[in-house]
């Protein structure tokens, strides 16, 4: 009985459905392409899925609030046109340009949560129309063309941030320590304190929330700045990677990353979030996209995947969720 019960309880979890499919995804594209699992190939995966991770993990904390930044893809490309712009046009240091374009994606965030919060306008349309003032601005800034970042050299900052090392042929960012860091940090908050406490309220019943006294609009609006700078953090440490600062980087990935949480089995509506889902969401897509290629589907039919397997998520959700609240 007891064991049955360990196991309900394990079916139950948000997080059970994006596991099993993670451990499909990696048996069947191995068993298919021996390579998949190669030592360059998981290298490779890491690279990238961690940048766009960063993001992920705020989306989540924001979505769990009851509301979603659709600006967070123009940012990624924003902030580092912005940083690679002051530097190398020597107007000041590199130190002090990735703090400006960390502070300017701050004072976005805000802009985007007082529109919510105060002006009470949906996060939809407001971040919207931020995405497009966000994006604009970087292609104005650059005439459409892309800002070359190799004069930073071997740059403490860079070092810091992107800097690589190896361990024996397997070759790690340093990005993949801070997505690891942001990931247990940010799955502390939201599942052990208080302030975990209030994100959940505030997107489960933000009039029960305000009634016991949690301060829904100041919770919101720090959680829009957070999406913000983890964007613009993500956005430069890519372009230190790829040596590059594109004006339309990021295009699209507000879309990916909302699917990143939500199949991880965060609730769309708010009220519901788990850090650990949304990790194994951002494994889930990245090796999707990885694997497709390596056993030979076209690139281009990796939306249909990324379809298909939100739909088919969001129904094991919806089971899960049912079957739990019946008890059977």
């Amino acid at each position: 009985m007891e064991r049955r019960s360990i196991i309900q309880r394990a079916l139950a979890r948000p997080e059970f459905g994006p596991f099993v499919l993670l451990v499909v995804e990696l048996f069947g594209f191995w068993a298919i392409n021996p390579d998949f699992l190669s030592l360059q190939n998981i290298s490779n995966t890491l690279a990238f899925t961690v940048e766009l991770g960063l993001i992920a993990l705020s989306m989540t904390l924001l979505m769990t609030s009851g509301e979603f930044d659709l600006s967070v893809g123009s940012l990624f490309g924003f902030s580092p046109v912005l940083m690679w712009t002051l530097f190398n046009g020597g107007i000041v240091s590199l130190d002090v340009a990735f703090v400006i374009a960390l502070v300017v994606a701050a004072l976005i965030g805000l802009v985007n949560g007082w529109f919510v919060t105060r002006l009470k306008i949906p996060s939809f349309l407001v971040t919207l129309g931020m995405l497009l003032v966000v994006r604009g601005s970087a292609l104005f800034i650059t005439d459409g063309f892309p800002q070359r970042t190799w004069s930073a050299g071997g740059h403490w900052l860079a070092e810091a941030l992107v800097g690589e090392f190896y361990i024996g042929s397997f070759r790690i960012y340093m990005s993949l320590f801070w997505f690891i860091a942001a990931a247990v940090i940010l799955n502390y908050v939201l599942a052990q304190t208080k302030a975990g406490n209030w994100i959940l309220a505030t997107g489960g019943n933000a009039s029960a929330a305000r009634a016991r006294g949690v301060n829904v609009d100041r919770t919101k609006v720090i959680l829009f700045a957070l999406s913000a700078v983890m964007a613009s953090l993500s956005g430069v440490i890519s372009s230190i990677r790829t040596s590059a600062a594109n004006p339309n980087s990021g295009t699209g990935y507000e879309l990916e990353v909302i699917a990143m949480v939500v199949i991880g089995g965060t609730a769309l509506t708010g009220g519901r979030g788990t850090i650990i889902g949304t990790v194994l969401g951002i494994f889930i897509l990245r090796v999707m996209r990885n694997g497709i290629v390596l056993i030979g589907v076209p690139g281009l039919a990796y939306n249909i995947f990324i379809g298909a397997i939100i739909l088919g998520m969001m129904a094991l959700h919806s089971w899960l969720d049912r079957r739990d609240q019946t008890g059977s």
